[in-house]
């Protein structure tokens, strides 16, 4: 959200992953310019992000159908009422999911792929880790499966691979790419994490978010603690995305993470993370491969 714009979206298509722009609870018009930017940026296919407590959810599935987005990919609720309408003009659909029923219910809607995405994850995560969710997920049903939450190198594609999945998906691996417009402050808190620098607020807020801990998340889990109402936890989150992703106040604003955060040491460009990243999973699977034969 905010930061899956135009420039890193054109770029991870043009270095052959989905870029996918990030709709968040943007306003249509916005969604509209990041459309036509892209398409002006690369001749590839790309998608939007939709989470379905956006504000303008009916607005920007017009804006999409107007610009004839090629993919969309619902999030955070499911997009039953949209369906039909999407996949009549030829649109794929990719659902993200937290749990098995939620993945049966998307592919019974008609879903062409299933983004099984783990607690891991940064944003708004479910309880079920990756390890865990991907290859029950992959039972569960007949269409693509993608694996999501944790992943930001070749292991994690391995691993995500040899659980089943398709594909990965990555968000803070791209927010640390010399493309992405998030603040330089952000990233640098990204590449400085370590394994316990992510924590989850918002269970009483019916929101749960994982982020990097910084002393907005610290005044939240007091007031959680404190028993604030859901309304008085909406009214002090409210912002603060765009705030700290795009305005880099790295102490007062969310900075959506996920736990990968801890792997992730340096900026690069999109082709040469996702170059190395492949390189490195061909890598691991031949490695495999070989012993396994030997054994």
């Amino acid at each position: 959200m905010w930061v899956g714009t135009a420039e890193l979206v054109s770029a991870v298509s043009n270095a052959g992953g989905l870029g996918i722009i990030g709709a968040g609870n943007a306003e249509p018009e916005w969604v509209r310019q990041q459309i036509r930017l892209t398409k002006q940026l690369t001749n590839k296919l790309f998608g939007v992000n939709i989470v379905m407590f956006s504000p303008f959810i009916d607005e920007v599935i017009k804006v999409v159908l107007e610009e004839g987005v090629a993919v969309v990919a619902f999030g955070a609720g499911s997009p039953e009422r949209y369906i039909s309408r999407l996949k009549s003009v030829g649109i794929k659909l990719m659902s993200v999911v937290a749990s098995v029923a939620s993945a049966r219910l998307a592919e019974r809607l008609g879903v062409d792929v299933i983004v099984a995405e783990g607690m891991e994850s940064g944003g708004e995560i479910g309880e079920v880790a990756t390890m865990a969710l991907v290859p029950q997920v992959v039972d569960s049903v007949k269409i693509p499966v993608v694996a999501a939450g944790g992943i930001a190198d070749g292991r994690g594609l391995a691993a995500a691979l040899a659980l089943g999945a398709q594909g990965v998906q990555m968000g803070t691996r791209f927010v640390c790419s010399e493309e992405c417009i998030s603040h330089p402050r952000v990233k640098e808190r990204i590449v400085n994490a370590g394994d316990r620098s992510t924590v989850v607020t918002g269970r009483n807020a019916g929101f749960t978010v994982r982020s990097l801990e910084n002393r907005m998340t610290r005044q939240f889990r007091v007031l959680e603690r404190g028993g604030a109402t859901k309304e008085e936890l909406d009214w002090f989150e409210g912002g603060r995305t765009y705030l700290g992703l795009v305005g880099g106040d790295v102490d007062d604003g969310w900075l959506l993470s996920g736990q990968s955060a801890g792997l992730i040491k340096e900026i690069k460009p999109v082709k040469v993370i996702i170059e190395e990243i492949i390189t490195e999973a061909e890598a691991i699977i031949k490695t495999i491969g070989e012993g396994v034969s030997r054994g």
